[in-house]
């Protein structure tokens, strides 16, 4: 069987992307990606697209690039999985190359959210968790989701809104240092605790925000490393997968996520890592709210259960700590543009490892492995995917 390697990556500038449309914003990560993979538009024999879409005019990306790109006739697949669908997506080009399908996949995850007014965003995102029980009938959206899991977490252990501040700041801290990120400026605890509650206990900058943004891979066969003589390449070495119940009254606790800790435990397993705060050298995990990092922490065991927020308030996922994490801004900072935001983890998994990320927000690479948890939405789909340096 195959292994697969990302041999080229690509990134656009994540924000408000009024100045593009939708192949115009696709185009800019996926030239990148071309240009450092050193392939052409039809050296791509397969390509997967991460588009949510339901806010944006356009629906049919994988065609539309197909036409851009001069990619047509090349067999594609558009994927979504909530807010995981960019680790979606990867996984469906993973599986080409580890199945013999393909030898070079080019993964594009996008996202263009803010051709909708925030109204219909915001309820449209509500709408990927249980409709009928939690959105129509008590206009459950995710801010509300996630401050039940932040109320639920301080209540039982002793958590304060400081500590969820601490979040935001570190994730302002590198955004600020990062080209790509929607937010570039620093902010301390009494910016944060002084923004409007959005839904107690989280406020403004607890808050991840609407993005426009595109990301972009290009994996290859370990035959096609080899016969292209690639130097410059990253392992996906494993990923699991897992699935949330939709209704949340069908859980057993709010502190944790289920989903999450099944996909990292398979991805664990295939890794063969046991002791993940040591033998990664950082992560990305999915913070779309402060509260959401602090509990990634402890489902994919940086520490133990309860403990999460005293990483925050120690500063020990900055670098130089324990584990470094979301040291690109995170979803928090560098931005949320849903379907491209797993593949933005994979691409700063390979500017991490190969010692190519901005000054400032580098980390100390020893054990040569990242992880990238993405989650869709209230854990209702998790991926946790193990980057690295040398082939399984």
């Amino acid at each position: 069987m195959s292994e697969a390697a990302i041999i080229g990556v690509g990134h656009s500038v994540f924000g408000t992307r009024r100045d593009v449309n939708i192949p115009e914003l696709c185009w800019e990560s996926m030239k990148k990606a071309l240009e450092s993979a050193n392939l052409e538009p039809k050296d791509i024999e397969f390509f997967v697209v991460g588009n949510l879409g339901i806010w944006s005019s356009e629906l049919a990306v994988p065609s539309i690039m197909a036409e851009y790109a001069d990619l047509a006739p090349k067999g594609s697949m558009r994927v979504e999985a909530a807010c995981a669908t960019g680790s979606a997506a990867i996984r469906v080009g993973y599986t080409a190359i580890k199945s013999g399908l393909a030898d070079i996949v080019l993964v594009l995850g996008v996202e263009k959210m803010q051709e909708s007014p925030n109204p219909n965003v915001i309820e449209l995102i509500g709408r990927f968790g249980s409709y009928f029980w939690e959105f129509e009938n008590f206009g459950l959206t995710f801010p509300g989701y996630y401050a039940l899991h932040a109320s639920a977490y301080m209540m039982k252990y002793g958590a304060t809104e400081e500590d969820l501040a601490k979040v935001a700041i570190k994730a302002h801290y590198y955004g600020a240092k990062n080209p790509f990120a929607q937010f570039r400026k620093e902010i301390d605890v009494a910016t944060v605790m002084k923004g409007p509650y959005v839904a107690w206990p989280l406020k403004l900058f607890d808050c991840s925000p609407i993005t426009d943004g595109s990301a972009c891979i290009i994996l290859a066969s370990d035959k096609k490393v080899k016969e292209m003589g690639v130097e410059e390449k990253v392992w996906i070495l494993a990923q699991g997968v897992g699935t949330g119940t939709a209704n949340l009254s069908k859980r057993e606790d709010f502190t944790s996520l289920a989903s999450a800790r099944y996909a990292a435990e398979q991805a664990y397993k295939l890794a063969k890592i046991e002791d993940p705060a040591k033998e990664l050298d950082g992560a990305n995990v999915h913070d779309c709210f402060t509260i959401a990092e602090i509990m990634a922490y402890e489902d994919l065991g940086f520490c133990k259960r309860g403990e999460g927020y005293k990483l925050a308030r120690e500063g020990q996922t900055y670098i130089g700590g324990k584990i470094p994490v979301n040291v690109d801004g995170g979803l928090k900072a560098k931005g949320h543009p849903i379907g491209a935001t797993g593949v933005s983890m994979a691409v700063e998994a390979y500017k991490q490892l190969l010692r190519k990320a901005d000054k400032g927000r580098q980390a100390d690479i020893k054990n040569g492995r990242w992880l990238a948890h993405n989650i869709g939405g209230t854990g209702h789909y998790a991926y946790v995917t193990i980057y690295g340096l040398e082939r399984r």
